[in-house]
């Protein structure tokens, strides 16, 4: 039997708790009761043609595909605040595959030493370039996934044209890509190898026990070329934002890629880089769908997305001054939305198309079997 398909429906499906730690186990009962009866809501009626309609709220979890698009807008909004007028650019720095059994069993190591890895190279490249001699700016955001839900963890950076220097001066970057792509990989190479092997003296990976191997595989990988991609960005802060947003609050698979329930398997869409970005279709077993899945749930409290050097959060608005100064560039006001416009508990209705739906009651939260659906 075909029919549609969602993340929510699969783990309601496929799901077996029992198999799942505590942390994974609360992320996927937000999940399940994502828009249903167990999270409560507003009932609502059009104050015109007394329509009434329930709408249940959303779980705000971080990987659930039906809350991510207004927490990526809401985002957004904040970081247009951040925005210079200067050239952007994206770069994109990849682990390779065979650390990814490292990643499964000390994934906030692993993943910490990443973000640590990739500033650390790239705060380099701004000190040390003849015609830059400052410090960099940089928002990153982790990816755990490749398009078929297989493990590819990466870091997106997003970076600013120039650096500012300790004089106040702002030093705007000359080429195309930023930094020469293989330098990156193998200084980002080098630091990371060396991070984790620094960090398996200090016992923070106390899950690899067999000496040997860990040599084998960190002497493997610095025997390979590491995936660095460079890509200059538009300089129109509109397009900056929105660029951004694709990657912020991306979750591993959205709705939107599933196509269909056939028995026991689903099928999905995504793109094979391979081939150019071909779209194709997988077919994948419930429970090793959810699997894989599960494999890109962050750890409880691990921040994904980073901001770096005059971009922190503690020195920002004094040095994104000193930047705007230097530029001759003054900040913009910013002027505050009027409160005349529709509030969140009333909007226009969609029925009758001229009254105003307002919320009538408050649906509690309802911790038993779901009986009514959004």
């Amino acid at each position: 039997m075909t029919g549609s398909v969602t993340v929510q429906s699969a783990l309601n499906r496929f799901l077996v708790k029992e198999s799942l730690d505590s942390h994974r186990r609360k992320v996927c009962s937000r999940l399940m009761d994502c828009r249903t009866a167990r999270m409560g809501g507003m009932e609502m009626r059009c104050e015109q043609c007394n329509m009434r309609t329930v709408h249940y709220y959303g779980c705000r979890d971080r990987h659930c595909p039906q809350c991510q698009g207004r927490a990526s807008q809401q985002w957004c909004e904040r970081q247009r605040r951040s925005l210079l007028p200067v050239p952007y650019f994206h770069l994109v720095f990849t682990l390779p595959h065979a650390l990814n059994g490292w990643v499964q069993v000390h994934p906030e190591v692993v993943y910490r030493r990443l973000f640590e890895s990739v500033w650390n190279t790239l705060s380099q490249f701004g000190l040390k370039t003849k015609h830059l001699q400052g410090e960099l700016g940089m928002t990153a955001v982790l990816h755990t996934w490749g398009q078929n839900l297989s493990r590819h963890v990466h870091v997106h950076c997003l970076i600013p044209g120039g650096v500012l220097t300790d004089s106040g001066e702002w030093h705007r970057a000359k080429h195309q890509y930023l930094f020469p792509v293989r330098a990156l990989s193998r200084r980002f190479r080098g630091r990371m190898v060396s991070s984790l092997r620094h960090s398996v003296r200090t016992g923070e990976l106390h899950r690899l026990k067999e000496d040997h191997v860990i040599d084998d595989v960190l002497n493997g990988v610095m025997q390979q070329e590491w995936v660095v991609y460079a890509r200059h960005c538009l300089n129109q802060a509109e397009t900056v934002v929105d660029y951004l947003a694709r990657y912020t609050h991306r979750i591993a698979i959205s709705n939107g890629r599933l196509l269909s329930q056939e028995g026991d398997r689903i099928v999905f869409r995504y793109k094979d880089y391979r081939e150019g970005g071909r779209q194709k279709t997988q077919q994948l077993d419930g429970v090793e769908f959810i699997r894989r899945f599960l494999m890109h749930i962050l750890p409880k409290g691990f921040m994904r997305i980073r901001h770096f050097g005059y971009l922190s959060n503690r020195t920002r608005r004094r040095k994104l001054a000193t930047i705007h100064q230097a530029l001759q560039q003054p900040i913009e006001t910013e002027v505050e939305a009027l409160s005349n416009s529709v509030s969140p508990s009333s909007w226009p209705c969609s029925q009758c198309d001229g009254g105003m739906v307002h919320k009538v009651r408050q649906i509690p939260r309802f911790r038993a079997v779901s009986i009514l659906t959004a």
